[in-house]
């Protein structure tokens, strides 16, 4: 219950919320920040160039639609009118008038007034008008009217306080502030019969139309002249101008009014349809208030605001539904109905009937597509398929995701495609009556037919397949053709119908099916003219917009040629809404959808793109003719002026130096940097976006770099001449300490050859007395080697002995006897130390080595290493220790313990090894 109270409440929110939106002209705002300037926009022509002209307080604004140019008066005072006349632009501004003209890129300044005493001290006097009659320029204050004629000035003072002076019909009429309008006939003035109802009442304009005329009034509306007198204008928006306040307004091409007023923006009113549209802050202007209207020769609007400037294309083929609050979001599909039109976002469906939006009850969420078939518009949606008829909206079916719904070309069957595969509907008066194509599940965002029993299913990832079915609609095969033809990249494949042919747009290339080699082979006639095409659209049998590198083109096709027209990426720049464009054609025009909105286009629309381009280019700030020389390392500007505005502003590339590359080029400004020295040709383009056609060029020379200069050549010359001088003096320097160094360096050499047979008589000796110490060492070696020798056999042989006299026990004075023997021949304590010196001496480093790593051997532990060291066996070192064979065993078990040793590292080795 609560979340239906909230889709209720949602639903009633946006109802109240969506109102007297419509389609209206291309509007482009300019603030501040674009032109730098003041806040009013008191009055805006266009000049002879083609340039729009501003009075912007305390500046004279230019804008040629590249960039924006400010000067200000001498006197710094504010402007508050300006008229074009040939090459001149005259302004008004306080108790100053005069005209300005442009020489070498810049606007320069001639007052009219500067030596003329016209304006007494006390004055107060602005200029707020200039306009030409009877042959004379008349500079219109409050008080006064200031009448030249190209060489005097005659002043005309009003007894009154005046609004403005207005040019009807070769008569000049003077609107008082309080007194009613009057006719003036050179300085008489008279209030015409029957107007006195203007009396108290300010006059803002006065315009003909059509043998009528129209007086323009800031808090009355408008008024009529008949012959009886005045008449208010019998229109319901007379009481709306009322009460918003006219401060101007025009008439304009195709019986149409524009009104612009103090606090509601512009009115534009169509005599034809008896219609009216309001543009304001509400839907696309930028500030409300409307000072000024002017006209460029595209015949569209610009209005000087009361804060920025707008520039509204009334005159242009596109008009755009915008919808600023949001609430509508992203649009999807749009169709036209008898009473409106209905809009899919993915906000839900909306229903606009008599001015006013309303989102169709149950339908919240993502809609997609809106197709229509007779008078049924098929809707698809996230939640299942609707469909609207007369007003009322019904659901057909739960199946989620209708992206699209095609019609085949060989009969009355339509297919759509699903987030879960295939729909197949053979009447479509029967909605709720469907089939499935079975063993194809996935996601299928196209679907088209061109022969029975067989269609094309492009997957919404990657992938195209050719689905195979019967009568009954049995799926009898599935093939994945961009595999079977070897296409490696088919993500995101478009299907595109073209007179009864199906095209397949894979990875910028064209194809269609081959039905005998069963694979996809490139198309010739649209791989040559379409190239760069990342998305198509049809809109009809000839009729179909493409997108190629992010601009859209409304192509025509004739047979097998094809027009191209630019649609300006201005009216959509930023909005398109990737795959997913769609158009609906709604006789003469088409609608296609925007992320905030959708654009009107006309069917016929032909972009006739204006081709007297002219280029300036601008070095330091300086304007250059063709042919020009600029400074190496210096920026070049170059502005490419087409004096268009509107819609059929040319799409222009340009070419530097015979390159292959064409850059397009933004907002009309090239900007060109690291020059190399040299000649250099900018030739400009313009693109329809099949060919580039020529329309200028602009010759220019970047001189040589300073440091490749004559002057700089000279100089580099008398360094080069310095540089071998003072290396000649400096090499003959040299040369005579060459030969000071070489006397030095023999009497060095032969020093130093005495110092070396010394040194080498010394070597000698050191040698000679260390082959002496070997041979001693050598010696001792030996010594010890061989008093191991004896003193390990003379222990043996005392051990013989007292082992037989042990077992000869009868023999007690023969053993005492021998064992005499045996101690006379014992080792001696003496030779045992020098045995043992010997030994430390010749093994000393062994010793200090196994002593550092191994701290915790004791003496007798270090000698038997140093035996082992030896190679002597256990059995030879017995004697030496004075211990028995298994003594010796035991104390190695001992010893490869503390030298951390396991059972299979061998002791000897390891000893060696240290």
């Amino acid at each position: 219950m609560k979340s239906i109270l909230l889709k209720l409440f949602f639903f009633f929110f946006i109802t109240s919320q969506i109102q007297s939106q419509e389609l209206l002209p291309f509007v482009e705002n300019y603030s501040k920040s674009n032109y730098q300037g003041d806040n009013q926009i008191w009055n805006v022509v266009q000049g002879k160039d083609n340039a729009m002209y501003f009075a912007n307080n305390h500046y004279l604004l230019r804008y040629d639609g590249v960039i924006w140019e400010k000067y200000t008066l001498p006197n710094k005072t504010i402007i508050r009118s300006i008229m074009i006349e040939g090459d001149k632009i005259y302004s008004g501004s306080y108790k100053e008038f005069g005209y300005w003209y442009r020489r070498e890129g810049k606007m320069h300044y001639v007052s009219i007034t500067k030596k003329l005493r016209l304006f007494a001290e006390k004055d107060n006097e602005e200029i707020w008008k200039i306009f030409r009659y009877n042959g004379s320029l008349y500079f219109q204050s409050f008080n006064d009217v200031f009448i030249y004629d190209g060489k005097h000035i005659k002043k005309i003072k009003f007894p009154f306080l005046i609004s403005y002076c207005f040019v009807v019909d070769k008569e000049l009429f003077v609107a008082s502030v309080d007194k009613g309008l009057f006719r003036m006939d050179g300085s008489r003035i008279a209030n015409p019969k029957g107007w006195n109802i203007l009396k108290n009442t300010v006059v803002h304009a006065i315009e003909k139309h059509k043998g009528k005329t129209y007086i323009f009034t800031q808090k009355r509306g408008i008024f009529i002249v008949e012959k009886s007198g005045l008449i208010p204008w019998n229109n319901p928006l007379n009481e709306t101008l009322k009460v918003n306040g006219i401060n101007v307004a025009r008439f304009i091409k195709n019986n149409k009014l524009v009104i612009g007023t103090g606090n509601k923006g512009v009115y534009i009113y169509d005599f034809n349809s008896e219609t009216y549209k309001n543009i304001d802050r509400n839907n696309v202007l930028m500030n409300n208030s409307v000072l000024c209207i002017g006209f460029d020769k595209e015949n569209d609007l610009w209005l000087g605001l009361d804060n920025g400037i707008a520039h509204v294309e009334v005159n242009s083929p596109i008009s755009i539904f915008y919808d600023n609050s949001g609430i509508l979001g992203s649009v999807y599909s749009v169709a036209t109905t008898n009473k409106g039109y209905l809009i899919a976002s993915n906000h839900g469906v909306f229903e606009f009937d008599s001015g006013k939006f309303k989102m169709m009850p149950n339908t919240q969420g993502q809609a997609w597509n809106i197709t229509k078939i007779e008078n049924k518009y098929i809707i698809g949606h996230n939640d299942g398929t609707f469909c609207y008829e007369n007003g009322s909206l019904v659901k057909t079916n739960n199946i989620s995701g209708g992206w699209n719904l095609s019609k085949s070309s060989i009969n009355n069957t339509c297919f759509q495609s699903t987030y879960s595969g295939i729909l197949a509907y053979d009447d479509i008066s029967k909605l709720s009556d469907y089939k499935t194509i079975k063993d194809i599940s996935k996601p299928i965002k196209y679907v088209a037919q061109n022969k029975k029993n067989e269609i094309f299913a492009a997957d919404n990832y990657r992938g195209l397949y050719r689905v195979v079915y019967s009568d009954d609609y049995q799926t009898k095969k599935v093939e994945n053709i961009t595999q079977q033809s070897k296409i490696q990249n088919d993500f995101g494949v478009k299907i595109f119908e073209f007179r009864n042919e199906i095209l397949f747009l894979i990875d910028n290339s064209w194809f269609t099916y081959n039905s005998i080699t069963n694979k996809l082979e490139e198309n010739e006639l649209f791989n040559t003219n379409f190239k760069n095409i990342t998305d198509v659209v049809a809109i009809d049998e000839n009729h179909f917009m493409v997108l190629q590198e992010g601009i859209l083109y409304h192509i025509y096709a004739v047979e097998n040629k094809f027009v191209w027209n630019i649609i300006q990426e201005k009216y959509y720049k930023g909005k398109l809404i990737n795959d997913n464009l769609r158009i609906f054609k709604t006789q003469n025009h088409y609608l296609l959808n925007l992320d905030d909105g959708f654009i009107s286009l006309q069917l016929k629309y032909e972009n006739k793109q204006n081709t007297h381009v002219k280029i300036e280019a601008f070095n330091n700030g300086i304007l250059l003719p063709d042919d020009s020389k600029i400074k190496y390392n210096t920026e070049l500007r170059i502005n490419v002026i087409s004096g268009i505005y509107g819609a059929s502003k040319p799409n222009l590339f340009y070419k530097i130096n015979k390159s292959n590359d064409f850059v397009p080029i933004s907002d009309g400004l090239i900007v060109l940097n690291n020059l190399s020295s040299g000649n250099h040709t900018i030739v400009v383009y313009k693109h329809d976006g099949a060919n580039y056609d020529k329309v200028c060029n602009f010759d220019f020379k970047v001189a040589q770099p300073w440091y490749f200069s004559v002057w700089m050549i000279l100089l580099y010359l008398l360094l080069v001449g310095a540089v071998l001088f003072f290396y000649y003096k400096w090499n003959k320097f040299r040369y005579m300490q060459k030969l000071e160094l070489q006397a030095e360096e023999e009497r060095h050499q032969r020093k130093i050859l005495e110092m070396e047979l010394k040194a080498e008589n010394e070597l000698n000796i050191q040698e000679y007395e260390k082959h002496i110490l070997e041979l001693e060492l050598q010696t001792k070696s030996s010594e010890v080697a061989g008093k191991s020798l004896s003193i390990a056999k003379q222990s043996e042989m005392i051990e013989n002995i007292q082992s037989i006299l042990d077992s000869e026990k009868d023999f007690n004075k023969l053993k005492s006897e021998i064992k005499k023997a045996i101690k006379i021949n014992e080792v001696n304590k003496h030779e045992w130390e020098i045995f043992e010196t010997n030994l430390n001496q010749i093994h000393n480093e062994f010793i200090i080595n196994l002593s550092k790593k191994f701290p915790n051997l004791t003496p007798k532990d270090i000698k038997l290493c140093v035996y082992l060291k030896m190679n002597l066996s256990s059995k030879e070192i017995a004697p030496l220790m004075n211990i028995s064979f298994r003594g010796v065993e035991l104390h190695r078990y001992r010893l490869r313990k503390k030298l951390n040793l396991t059972q299979e590292d061998n002791l000897s080795k390891f000893l060696l090894s240290l």
